[in-house]
């Protein structure tokens, strides 16, 4: 009899846990007063337009200022190309580089949300700096006459930069925690709603690009012809609808709580392997140390399986004979969970993927540069319309925004057939794929280039600073194979980096995936000065001149299309030795 009952409560105790597992979500997520949410009340796609709108706002002021940069460093500041060129990618680096600093905020401290929100405030201070300095008459210098061009000012040069920079900033708590806090409003342990996660990136891709096509057309032609003002003045407007669109949604949202400092859990997985350096790591991994509840000690985190990999880090969760005694595992300092080593693990696994990423932002980069300055020595006119160099990038942006619909309709369906994966292809082929096609982009930049400079030979233009009668319309090829590069490449990081990275370093796991692109841009800077370098010693103009006639730009293009292919084959390497994580589902 007591038998029957006992069998009666545990079979009860089973129906209300599978009953809970399906009200509430299983990834330890709660809403807005830190109360475990509702499924069918929050998150899921029913949160998303909140903070696709955001993104899309947000996307648009930033590339209403980075996409025609090089033009207005140029024609307004008066810089030369080269200057000009090493400015915009130094910027654009850094803007890649503060997510760090957003990140461990948000992992460790404020969250995702208040994260956005903050540095959300200090981006459209800097927008309204930037806007004013080119409208205040004082605060830009004065116009060319003839060829005598007057240099900016020291306060000038400080107002504008301490725009950019305060931009570059407010991005630093944006750009690691949207797509983060996106990809948050769906249940990890849900195998349904783990599907729509991957459809997520795509469709937050395709809103940042949908802000991109606003900016590289309307905004570009704006600043061309309506002044500078007005251009920086309306994407500081979308950044202030972009801050209303993500409060809106705050009632809807899913919250992960922060885990506490990952780069303190990171060092203490450090000091505890090295103090137990002399210990032997057990042969069986369930002696090593690991709390006993269903959930790891690190708040917001699941627990991470044992591997293999990295076994000398294995020591900081070895269990001393006097911890043994003692019974006292309160030190983490001394003793780490499995979870907290394996943390670290899978930040030196994921190392040599993230570094292959470099290079392609270099190529990146070379958009909103020296395909810009490359666009200024071809035709830009289309009867009577004339076309700014700058808004060429429309048609990288149309790219991604043909491919994203493409890639999530039918490629992956299709993929899935072959792969039985259920995204059609992993993240890491993903990413391949997009490395590889940045080798055509390259490629095609140089064949454009290479027939220009004949044009300029023959028509005898080598020594005048004038454009080439071939068409601006032969850079569509480079600009499209650059998007299909990016909806591979880049959504291919974002799932990556989320998915791979443990439950509460994913702000920080982000802010690295973007720390590429900064490294890429200063890797372009860097290039940039060793090449000008090398090629203006003894009097020689250079592969880059101020009058692209007399160089070699082909030359530059044909490097990068040589270290993409390099960089695709140390990435084939580092793809097939990647081991993935493992994380409990509970």
């Amino acid at each position: 009899m007591g038998s029957q009952e006992d069998d009666r409560a545990i079979l009860e105790e089973g129906l209300l846990q599978n009953e809970s597992n399906a009200l509430f979500t299983g990834d330890g997520s709660v809403d807005f007063h830190g109360n475990p949410v509702l499924k069918q009340n929050t998150g899921n796609w029913k949160a998303c337009p909140f903070i696709l709108g955001n993104e899309g706002c947000e996307r648009l002021a930033y590339y209403g200022i980075s996409t025609n940069l090089v033009t207005y460093l140029t024609n307004k500041l008066h810089q030369g190309n080269v200057s000009a060129a090493r400015n915009v990618t130094t910027w654009q680096g850094t803007c890649y580089l503060t997510p760090l600093i957003g990140a461990i905020l948000a992992d460790a401290y404020w969250g995702r949300y208040w994260t956005i929100a903050a540095f959300s405030t200090i981006y459209f201070i800097g927008m309204c700096t930037l806007t004013l300095s080119a409208s205040v008459p004082a605060l830009k210098p004065a116009e060319c006459v003839g060829f005598m061009c007057p240099p900016a000012s020291a306060a000038q040069y400080m107002v504008f930069f301490l725009g950019l920079y305060l931009i570059a900033l407010g991005t630093g708590g944006i750009k690691p925690c949207v797509s983060s806090f996106g990809a948050d409003q769906f249940d990890d342990t849900d195998p349904a709603e783990r599907v729509k996660k991957g459809s997520f990136f795509n469709w937050f891709y395709f809103s940042i690009n949908i802000g991109a096509l606003i900016s590289s057309s309307f905004l570009v032609w704006i600043q061309d012809n309506a002044g500078w003002g007005l251009g920086f003045g309306i994407p500081a407007v979308f950044m202030g609808l972009a801050i209303v669109s993500f409060f809106s949604g705050t009632k809807l949202y899913r919250f992960q709580k922060p885990g506490g400092s990952p780069i303190t859990r990171m060092c203490q997985v450090l000091v505890a392997s090295f103090h137990k350096r002399n210990l032997r790591v057990p042969g069986d991994s369930n002696l090593l140390y690991e709390v006993q509840d269903k959930s790891s000690a690190i708040e917001g985190s699941r627990k991470l399986e044992h591997s293999d990999e990295l076994r000398c880090l294995d020591k900081a969760a070895v269990i001393s004979d006097a911890e043994l005694k003692s019974g006292d595992y309160s030190n983490p300092w001394r003793l780490c969970t499995v979870t907290q080593v394996e943390e670290f693990k899978i930040l030196i696994r994921m190392f040599p993927i993230w570094a292959t990423g470099i290079v392609f932002a270099a190529v990146y980069a070379q958009m909103s540069t020296l395909f810009v300055e490359q666009g200024t020595m071809l035709d830009k006119t289309i009867g009577s319309f004339r076309i700014p160099p700058a808004s060429l990038s429309t048609f990288d942006v149309v790219s991604v925004i043909f491919w994203v619909p493409v890639y999530d309709r039918f490629i992956v369906p299709i993929a899935k057939k072959f792969t039985g994966k259920e995204r059609g292809f992993t993240e890491i082929q993903r990413m391949g794929i997009g490395l590889f096609i940045s080798v055509l982009c390259m490629s095609a930049a140089a064949v454009v280039e290479i027939k220009r400079l004949e044009l300029a030979r023959e028509l005898d233009l080598v020594h005048k600073p004038e454009a080439v009668p071939l068409s601006i319309l032969w850079q569509i090829p480079q600009y499209f194979l650059l998007g299909a590069a990016e909806v591979f490449t880049f959504i291919g990081q974002l799932e990556f980096f989320y998915d791979q990275s443990p439950d509460a370093m994913r702000s920080l796991c982000s802010a690295l995936s973007l720390l590429t692109t900064a490294l890429g841009n200063y890797l372009s800077s860097f290039i940039l000065t060793i090449v000008t370098y090398l090629t203006t010693r003894n009097g020689q103009s250079g592969w880059i001149p101020d009058n692209l006639n007399e160089g070699h730009l082909d030359f530059f293009f044909w490097l990068l299309a040589g270290l993409s292919f390099l960089n695709l084959l140390v990435y084939t390497v580092c793809a097939k030795r990647y081991r993935p994580k493992k994380a409990s589902q509970v």
